[in-house]
């Protein structure tokens, strides 16, 4: 079999002299490696052409298709983001009715508006013990499909950021039943369905439990380069030729090489040592979850581990993702965004994320053994030096931010309308009660706290404020002269 990367090392080694593109032509310039640019080329003969594939592109999409158990699967190496744009645009038509997760990426509400469309918000349910966002339940779906004929397609995130899992196949053979297209943001899944993952009792992939359209972010879970993704097509409920269509607008023209050979490269390893990489991640996150919940008394886990006793048996779950690990150190004292900067700034951790009452830890069949045990014992340390801090619930505890999550904003203007209208800077302490004029969401995971249109409240402003102490990514907010951007309040009075 033929694979992209040893096809563009050979040719790098040869003495074809490049009249074409890229400009570099092939020579080392500056600082960037000459192995890189020796191998970054364009459509040249013999490397097929990413929108119109026939040869080596071609079979390294049927090999993605049969890995993941698609029908049929896109290279996409403008990451997820493209891959959402083209999935909701190919599902409905202009002006169409989506039913979404709230919680969505960003990419998602950009799809709306580009392709104006009317929506529905699915409020995923909140965890009560922790304050994030759980999955999206099949009830909830059906309920809403029930309850209004005009949807024409439904669009998921699962995993969620943190993990949460959601009942795919469930969900899917309710979307079915209405005659509606199920499209799933699995960009933190790209794991899923792969080596032990492929287990009976495991969640498995979007695509095996029967979604038409799924976007996977494999730079994200698996080892391969930033910015390279799959989009995976289903059944006959998609227009295929629409779906390449928008592939061609959403994606460059110019497709990097490099970043599919790295698609390739992942596959391929895949493919032929997946199931003893998955075995050895399993062992070692499974050895480093059962040392944390046995030594540590104050930090608290979500997991998929709930507890040491059970940890013994565990393989992997229908409900949390193993390679998402989110800690909650209000038992030490201490906020997610403080947990984040010591392990960053003392133990040099690296962690993804921070919220105000969690830190975000990833973990990969690229994890070594130093790094899990490093880990291991800079959460012991920070856990033993922790003070007593009682048996007080997340909920207790001001700063959770959940308080956000439990209800919609109340809506002033349609967002698809109000991301055109003219807005003004408005100090933070005259926001009140004001109509957004563009989106507010921390950074990442990039969903949006506020989205346009939508009224700014005293609980917004408050987690604003807190987000902005911790020196939290925030986005929207504009931190130096302390405002947000509102519409105008003549725009609010024609309205």
């Amino acid at each position: 079999m033929e694979h992209l990367y040893e096809k563009l090392t050979e040719y790098a080694k040869g003495t074809d002299y490049p009249y074409h593109m890229p400009g570099h032509k092939r020579r080392a310039f500056g600082a960037l490696s000459p192995e890189i640019l020796r191998m970054d080329i364009t459509e040249i003969d013999g490397f097929d052409n990413l929108h119109e594939p026939e040869g080596i592109l071609r079979s390294l999409q049927e090999r993605a298709a049969l890995l993941y158990g698609a029908d049929e699967s896109f290279c996409l190496v403008g990451g997820s983001t493209c891959g959402i744009l083209s999935a909701v645009s190919a599902a409905l038509p202009m002006g169409g009715h989506l039913l979404m997760s709230r919680n969505c990426h960003k990419s998602a509400y950009h799809a709306v508006y580009l392709r104006n469309l009317r929506v529905t918000y699915l409020m995923p349910p909140v965890m009560e013990e922790f304050g994030v966002f759980d999955a999206v339940a099949p009830e909830q779906v059906r309920d809403a499909l029930e309850k209004d004929s005009s949807i024409g397609a439904v669009l998921l995130v699962s995993p969620t950021y943190e993990g949460r899992i959601s009942d795919i196949r469930k969900i899917a053979e309710t979307v079915h039943s209405y005659g509606k297209i199920l499209i799933v943001d699995e960009a933190h899944g790209a794991h899923l369905g792969l080596g032990l993952t492929r287990e009976p009792g495991c969640a498995g992939n979007s695509c095996q439990a029967g979604a038409d359209l799924v976007i996977h972010s494999l730079h994200k879970t698996l080892p391969a380069p930033t910015q390279t993704a799959l989009l995976h097509v289903n059944g006959s409920r998609v227009d295929r030729q629409l779906l390449r269509r928008y592939l061609r607008i959403y994606q460059s023209s110019s497709p990097s090489y490099l970043l599919m050979a790295g698609i390739d490269n992942a596959l391929q390893m895949m493919e032929e040592d997946g199931d003893r990489l998955f075995v050895e991640f399993h062992r070692q996150f499974h050895q480093l979850l059962s040392e944390l919940l046995h030594k540590c008394r104050h930090l608290r886990f979500l997991t998929a581990i709930p507890d040491v006793e059970k940890a013994a048996d565990f393989v992997n779950s229908r409900e949390q993702d193993i390679g998402k690990l989110s800690v909650f150190p209000a038992g030490c004292g201490m906020t997610g965004r403080q947990l984040y900067d010591r392990l960053r700034r003392h133990y040099h951790l690296q962690p993804e994320m921070a919220s105000d009452s969690f830190c975000l830890l990833m973990f990969t069949v690229g994890d070594t053994k130093e790094g899990y045990q490093r880990l291991l014992d800079a959460l012991i340390e920070i856990d033993s030096q922790a003070q007593e801090q009682g048996e007080s619930s997340l909920k207790d505890i001001p700063g959770c931010g959940k308080e956000l999550f439990m209800k919609l904003p109340a809506v002033d203007k349609m967002f698809r309308e109000a991301w055109d209208l003219p807005g003004e800077e408005v100090p933070l302490t005259e926001c009140c009660g004001r109509t957004s004029a563009d989106f507010i969401n921390l950074y990442p995971p990039g969903r949006p706290l506020l989205v346009p249109g939508e009224r700014i409240t005293k609980e917004l402003l408050a987690a604003i404020e807190r987000y902005m102490e911790q020196e939290m990514n925030l986005q929207g907010v504009d931190e130096i002269h302390r405002t947000i951007c509102c519409l105008t309040e003549e725009t609010c009075r024609l309205q």
